[in-house]
């Protein structure tokens, strides 16, 4: 089938409408330039387009919807589910279609070109991520008629069904695994683009297997549900720290060696402060009294001016004189709450993290709980914790104590999915999986304790307690140019209708 380049045109009206010229690598890497280059210079581009582009937006958008990060000033769209939510102006569309993509397309066709399938390789497993997050927050995307390094563009393409995506990242993936055992005539990292695993193909591999657990273990409410495949390609894939996906930031002077959402990145006024949820739940992540802190909390999360350790209530905002917020009459100034920028993820040089070795032990113990293995269970998840615990460099006295704390606490016999969950939140900051997983366990306060819905929350969309959003729309552009093929992009409906692997068979 004929496929056709999507959107690159209109990178003009993006420029005007969307602030995500952040990352241009190797040039001008937004404008794919197919027959100009070997794939060699075109990897690096790739890999950080994925992760500069596609999942710093994926991220930016649903901060107050995992409830990571807050901000100061009250009604934020994003956190209480309104305004550019409803209205369309969400921009993960733009930078996977347009900046993310088309690299990997590229790559793939480059690759085929110049007799070197491990780049066709590469460019899958990116396909593969990218796509994954776009539909997870949209659910039916557009797969067939998008950029695909040799045709033209056709503005108003089909959609594909979550479903079919589904098998199309699984399809990707295991292609991909194949393809970097072939011959190639030119190494992965000839040129040093392979910033993520340097050219080595054995990580590559991992690195899809991780990707694969994940989306299969997406699949927990659906018939076809595998425990035993995903617990096959978890022990395939990513097993240390050293081999963790992750975009690595220098902290320099120039724009993409920054982390975005540290102080001085890109993305900065999107994470003003901690929430009040994500904090409370590092003081207490395993819900016993007389906690003490999560030996974490003072790595990811900082010191307040004023001392201590507080977050910012979802949707509230700082409390202010002019009654903006009408039950409350002072003013903050802020100095006693924690700042969202300059811990462990968001300093200037902090990696953005893809997938961890600690995710896949816990998409492993959530898969083994799921078909009664609670020994396995437990180990996986001690494994994810310890591996979380030296991934921040928790000293040895506080990861031991911590540890037989979750023997006495938790233990093999005890192990509910709460557990897993809570401690994959808390490994996966910033991650816009996150927001997978909290739809995947209903938004429950059982699963996350001490979970609500924002103040000021949408209460046109959401009336009633236990509603909680469940998408994206798609792009008002889209809309516009490709109405009859999208689908139904009312707010009322594509706000509240669940992803199709969240729907029971």
């Amino acid at each position: 089938m004929k496929l056709y380049k999507y959107l690159i045109v209109f990178l003009a009206v993006i420029a005007t409408s969307c602030d995500d010229d952040y990352f241009d690598v190797n040039g001008s890497e937004t404008k794919p330039t197919t027959t100009s280059l070997p794939p060699q210079f075109r990897i690096q581009g790739a890999i950080e387009n994925t992760t500069a582009h596609a999942q710093y937006r994926g991220s930016r958008e649903v901060l107050g919807i995992t409830q990571y990060g807050a901000q100061n000033s009250a009604n934020y769209f994003s956190e209480t589910w309104r305004s550019s939510l409803t209205t369309g102006r969400y921009f993960l569309w733009q930078n996977a279609y347009v900046y993310s993509l088309p690299n990997t397309a590229d790559l793939i066709v480059l690759g085929q070109r110049d007799a070197s399938p491990n780049f066709v390789a590469v460019g899958k497993i990116l396909r593969a991520y990218i796509l994954g997050m776009v539909t997870d927050q949209y659910g039916d995307i557009v797969v067939e008629d998008t950029y695909d390094g040799v045709s033209s563009m056709n503005i108003t393409p089909e959609f594909s069904t979550q479903e079919e995506v589904y098998e199309l990242i699984i399809n990707y993936l295991d292609e991909a695994i194949v393809a970097l055992d072939e011959p190639s005539a030119i190494d992965l990292n000839e040129e040093g683009g392979d910033v993520l695993y340097g050219g080595d193909h054995e990580k590559w591999k991992k690195f899809a297997y991780a990707i694969k657990a994940r989306y299969l273990n997406h699949l927990a409410k659906k018939s076809s549900y595998d425990p035993d495949a995903v617990i096959e390609a978890c022990q395939l894939a990513i097993n240390s720290n050293e081999l963790n996906a992750q975009k690595i930031y220098g902290g320099g002077t120039v724009s993409n060696d920054i982390q975005p959402f540290s102080s001085e990145g890109y993305g900065s006024s999107r994470v003003d402060y901690f929430s009040d949820f994500f904090v409370s739940l590092l003081k207490n992540p395993l819900n016993i009294e007389n906690a003490e802190w999560d030996p974490r909390l003072t790595i990811i999360v900082p010191e307040a001016v004023n001392g201590g350790y507080e977050g910012v209530v979802i949707g509230r905002g700082l409390k202010t004189d002019d009654l903006t917020t009408p039950s409350i009459d002072e003013s903050e100034t802020g100095d006693e709450y924690s700042l969202g920028n300059g811990g462990f993820y968001t300093s200037t040089d902090s990696a953005t993290d893809m997938i961890t070795f600690s995710e896949v032990k816990f998409i492993e113990a959530e898969a083994r709980l799921r078909k009664g293995d609670k020994t396995g269970a437990y180990a996986a998840l001690k494994m994810g914790v310890q591996a979380d615990f030296e991934k921040l460099g928790v000293d040895a006295v506080s990861t031991s104590t911590y540890m037989d704390l979750l023997d006495d606490e938790v233990g093999e016999s005890n192990i509910e999915l709460s557990h897993i969950m809570v401690q994959k939140y808390i490994a996966n900051v910033l991650n816009p999986e996150t927001w997978v997983d909290m739809r995947r366990m209903d938004y429950s306060s059982d699963i996350y304790h001490g979970l609500q819905r924002p103040e000021n929350v949408n209460l046109d969309i959401f009336p009633n307690e236990n509603d909680w959003i469940q998408a994206m729309m798609y792009e008002y552009n889209e809309e516009d140019r490709n109405y009859e093929n999208m689908p139904n992009n009312d707010p009322y409906v594509r706000l509240t209708t669940p992803m199709w692997w969240n729907t029971t068979e």
